[in-house]
C-alpha cells in the first residue's frame, strides 16, 4: 500500500519566535526530516495568507486574537496576523529538508475563507486539489505530521479519512496549540473519523 507523508505547516510563524508560535514547534524538525527520508510520496503544506485575510483578528473591528468570528460564513478562531504571503514568517523552518518534497501545497490564499485542511478549505467543499494528486500517484494511505495538531493536522487527517484513505497521525512529530479545548476536540474528531494515532510505536 503506497503511503504519502503530509507535513503540515512547519513554518517559521508557527515555531518559537514566530507570530503564532506553537510550544516546541521546532522540536519536531529532526523527526520530520527522518520521516521525509523514508517516505514514498512527500507533501509539504504551507499556510499562505494575503495581508487582509479574514481569519486575522486585525481585520475584524474590535476583535482580539483568539476571539471567535465568521470567516466565509464559517465560525472559527480569529488569529494573530501570521504566514503572510512572501514574508519570512511564511517560510518553512530553516532546518526542514524541503528538497525531499514531491509537491508543496499552499493553502489559505483565498482572503475570504480559511483553509486548515490540506484537502479542503474550511467550507469543507472547496478542494485544494491534493486528493487528485495523491490518487494520480497511487496513494492509498497517508501519515500526517506537523503544526498544529489540534487545528490543521487534525483537519487534514479527518478529511483524508473522509476521502477513504487509511490515515495515521504520528503524534511525536506534531505539536498542538491546545487553546480553549481545541486539542480535546481534535482528538475526538480524529477518533470519530477512524484515524490511527501513533505514539512512538504505541497506538492510541
Amino acid at each position: 500500500m503506497t503511503e504519502a507523508l503530509i507535513v503540515v505547516d512547519l513554518q517559521n510563524d508557527f515555531c518559537p519566535g514566530g507570530a503564532l508560535p506553537v510550544v516546541d514547534g521546532d522540536a519536531i524538525v529532526p523527526l520530520v526530516n527522518r520521516l521525509l527520508a523514508q517516505a514514498s510520496v512527500r507533501v509539504l503544506t504551507q499556510d499562505w495568507h494575503p495581508p487582509q485575510h479574514r481569519s486575522f483578528a486585525a481585520n475584524h473591528p474590535a476583535a482580539k486574537p483568539f476571539d471567535r468570528g465568521l470567516v466565509g460564513g464559517v465560525e472559527q478562531v480569529l488569529w494573530p496576523v501570521h504566514c503572510v504571503q512572501g514574508t519570512s514568517g511564511a517560510g518553512f523552518h530553516p532546518g526542514l529538508e524541503t528538497d525531499w518534497a514531491d509537491v508543496i501545497l499552499r493553502k489559505g490564499g483565498n482572503g475570504a475563507l480559511d483553509s486548515y485542511s490540506a484537502f479542503f478549505e474550511n467550507d469543507r467543499v472547496t478542494s485544494t486539489g491534493l486528493d487528485g494528486y495523491l490518487r494520480s500517484r497511487g496513494v492509498e494511505a497517508v501519515a500526517v505530521v506537523g503544526l498544529a495538531l489540534d487545528f490543521c493536522v487534525a483537519a487534514t487527517a479527518v478529511d483524508a479519512a473522509r476521502l477513504g484513505y487509511r490515515v495515521r497521525v504520528i503524534e511525536p512529530a506534531c505539536r498542538a496549540i491546545d487553546q480553549a479545548g481545541a486539542l480535546a476536540a481534535g482528538w475526538a474528531a480524529m477518533d470519530d473519523a477512524g484515524v490511527t494515532i501513533e505514539r512512538g510505536g504505541v497506538l492510541r
